[in-house]
């Protein structure tokens, strides 16, 4: 396992070098477009659109990319998105470089958890559920929902509750299909609809 991990950090580690390097200047600039949905700093108030500010920025040039392929593929490579493929469709590597540099570099506004999803959510996240086969959240995104930037694994923390939950509604139709080596699928096939309430809720004041 531990010689797993360290090939996904390396793999993920030489990619981002390959990668162009973002200027947040220049990113900033050319963000004018995104603040419709996701606000000028990237802390989105439309619950549907989440929280980019202070999200890692290889996980930013990932999905922004992936968009892009989406795009030119008819959604059937990358992620796909009706509003997104056209908005990262027409993008160079350099503008989302530059777009990832700015957003990653803004600082996110906490959200908050409501009470009676403290309790059930903590369990769930930090233990996970072993007679079910379900993978606590903590071992890739961390006490805090931090994430690893060096594995790729995203900052879910203070994310909007009705993002969190449509995307792992996703991951478990199969209608996203980005996720590495299918983790994320493979986990959400196993939570309930219940499941993904309190985890959502929770994750949304996890900070």
């Amino acid at each position: 396992m531990k010689k797993l991990c360290l090939l996904v950090c390396l793999t993920f580690g030489l990619t981002a070098a390959a990668q162009a390097e973002g200027n947040p200047d220049a990113g900033k600039a050319k963000s004018a477009v995104c603040a419709a949905c996701h606000g000028p700093d990237g802390n989105s108030m439309i619950e549907l659109n989440p929280k980019i500010a202070g999200q890692h920025e290889n996980y930013l040039v990932k999905q922004l990319t992936e968009f892009r392929l989406a795009s030119s593929t008819g959604g059937a490579e990358g992620r796909n998105n009706a509003v997104m493929n056209g908005m990262a469709a027409a993008l160079s590597d350099q503008d989302i470089a530059d777009l990832a540099a700015y957003f990653s570099s803004q600082e996110a506004k906490p959200g908050a958890t409501p009470e009676n999803f403290v309790a059930p959510g903590e369990a769930l996240y930090r233990g996970g559920d072993a007679a079910r086969g379900v993978t606590a959240c903590i071992a890739c995104h961390g006490p805090q929902g931090n994430g690893m930037q060096l594995a790729g694994f995203p900052d879910i923390s203070g994310q909007h509750a009705s993002y969190t939950a449509a995307q792992l509604k996703a991951f478990r139709a199969g209608e996203r299909h980005n996720d590495m080596n299918g983790m994320m699928r493979d986990i959400a096939s196993k939570l309930t609809d219940e499941d993904i309430e309190i985890l959502s809720n929770y994750v949304a004041g996890l900070h």
